[in-house]
């Protein structure tokens, strides 16, 4: 690191201008079936190329869905940001910094990031995204961040292995939750500072890292500088950014985050009724498979007779993908796609399959992701009040002429 301090663009003042600037290079149309889907496309966010504008405080910026279509992993500067409390670092003392590990432990640490840096380097393809990606498609409507598709990416991370840090700090008999904390502080002064907790044992499963680089580059603070958790295969929730604290825990987490916030119902794909009462919930925990076509917009024209071949993302989840399935005809039959080099099991898979439009009118292309535990899309979206984990088959509409 060349300097003692990582500026974002000159920190707080830069983030304010840039929030009302007004800048746009133009309007996105989401197409959210409750409509109110026009955001505007704003160009001049600190560290960002173009991304749609969700919200201003915290920052919420979603994904162009064109961007998907370049390739497996996503670019830093188009990647999704998702914060949940507006007081966010806009810079960090490097020298200074310390990640405190301490609670059900024999020996509590300090450790620098040179400390950090020293230990055993792990590299880990990983898809993160927000579980409430695609809530704006919920039909009834939901409260909540009307995100599109968008709300996700896929990188290569860098760091160390969590169990590592734990092992070094040695955990005591009788621990059980791990509880993790951030820089990032509540508005209010009674509002619940942001922590997440996972079991110890998936805690220390050897896959749970810390990161300092993402896709080769060290982390703005865009997306969580100096170090954030990655949790493989779980809603990013639990990717807690700017992490500072480690906490080892000898009985359940009752924090607001655990407790109240992010629950799902205890269902079957997380899916019950409008106005549904009486189900148990559950903290929101592992992804579910998806699938998209990325090189084709809802209401494309396409010339009748002529190869039109189709391309996309698929990720499985909490696991690989095993397969994915495209139909032209609305479901009524399925083809495999072929599917592009695997870059690790908790990433994006490119896939591609040909599509030769034979008659005029409108062709409803589907595509279906499988993954490696048997578990396939479903044919209908779930629904639940908070809006998450929707994972149900899409639909592009296209017009053949």
């Amino acid at each position: 690191m060349t300097s003692s301090r990582r500026h974002l663009l000159g920190g707080a003042a830069a983030l304010a201008a840039a929030w009302v600037s007004g800048a746009r290079a133009a309007e996105v149309d989401l197409n959210l079936p409750g409509g109110g889907g026009v955001r505007p496309l704003i160009t001049d966010y600190p560290q960002k190329g173009a991304m749609i504008l969700q919200r201003t405080r915290p920052p919420l910026l979603e994904t162009p869905f064109e961007v998907f279509d370049e390739g497996t992993f996503t670019p830093n500067n188009r990647f999704y940001v998702r914060w949940h409390w507006a007081v966010i670092p806009t810079e960090v003392d490097v020298n200074a910094f310390r990640l405190e590990v301490k609670g059900h432990v024999n020996a509590p640490l300090s450790l620098t990031l040179r400390e950090l840096y020293n230990l055993p380097r792990v590299e880990l393809a990983a898809v993160n995204q927000c579980s409430g990606n695609s809530r704006g498609l919920f039909q009834p409507r939901v409260p909540g961040a009307q995100w599109g598709n968008g709300a996700m990416g896929n990188a290569k991370w860098v760091g160390v292995r969590l169990r590592d840090v734990l092992d070094r700090a040695g955990v005591r008999a009788g621990a059980t939750v791990v509880r993790f904390g951030a820089l990032d502080q509540p508005v209010v002064q009674e509002g619940p500072d942001f922590m997440k907790s996972l079991a110890l044992d998936h805690a220390r499963d050897g896959e749970v890292m810390i990161a300092y680089l993402m896709n080769g580059e060290p982390m703005t603070l865009n997306h969580g500088f100096p170090i954030r958790l990655i949790v493989p295969g779980w809603f990013s929730t639990y990717w807690v950014k700017a992490l500072n604290s480690i906490e080892v825990l000898d009985g359940p987490d009752e924090n607001y985050w655990m407790k109240t916030a992010y629950r799902i119902p205890d269902t079957p794909g997380a899916n019950v009724r409008p106005g549904q009462t009486g189900f148990g919930t559950v903290p929101i925990n592992r992804m579910v498979p998806r699938s998209f076509v990325t090189n084709l917009r809802d209401g494309a024209g396409l010339p009748m007779g002529a190869p039109a071949p189709l391309r996309g993302i698929a990720f499985g989840g909490s696991t690989g993908v095993q397969a994915v399935d495209v139909s032209t005809d609305g479901g009524a039959s399925w083809q495999p796609a072929t599917l592009g080099p695997d870059e690790g099991k908790y990433g994006f898979r490119r896939w591609e399959a040909g599509f030769t439009p034979t008659a005029r009118g409108e062709a409803r292309i589907m595509v279906r992701c499988t993954n490696n535990d048997g578990l396939a899309q479903p044919a209908e979206p779930n629904w639940n009040g908070g809006g998450y984990m929707r994972n149900g088959i899409e639909t592009t509409s296209v017009r053949i002429g």
